[in-house]
C-alpha cells in the first residue's frame, strides 16, 4: 500500500527554447511553477536531463555540466548565459503550510 503525499494541480507557464554552438545544438523547455520551492524546472528535450534551477544554480557551471551532461565547459557556460536571461532570482516561500 502506499500513502499519497500530494496530489497538486497547477497552470503553468511554459517557455521552449532552441540554440545552436559550434560543438552542439540544444532544445530546452523551462516550467516556471509555484512549486519546487519557487525553482524553475529545465527540461533538455534531446535527453530528457532536467533539473531544478534558480539564479544561484546558473552560476555552477559544473553543476549544469553534470546535470545536463554536457561535454565541455564552454559550452555550460554558454548554456548559463542564455538560461539566465530567462530563469529568475529565487524568492524565498513556504512550500508547505
Amino acid at each position: 500500500m502506499f500513502e499519497p503525499l500530494y496530489d497538486v494541480s497547477e497552470l503553468t507557464h511554459v517557455h521552449f527554447i532552441g540554440y545552436a554552438t559550434d560543438q552542439a545544438r540544444y532544445d530546452f523547455s523551462i516550467v516556471y511553477t509555484d512549486h519546487f520551492f519557487g525553482k524553475t524546472l529545465v527540461i533538455c528535450m534531446q535527453t530528457g536531463r532536467s533539473a531544478l534551477l534558480d539564479a544561484h544554480d546558473l552560476t555552477n557551471t559544473d553543476y549544469l555540466q553534470l546535470k545536463f551532461g554536457i561535454a565541455n565547459p564552454e559550452s555550460a557556460a554558454e548554456l548559463s548565459l542564455c538560461l539566465a536571461a530567462r530563469i529568475p532570482s529565487l524568492q524565498i516561500t513556504d512550500q508547505y503550510e
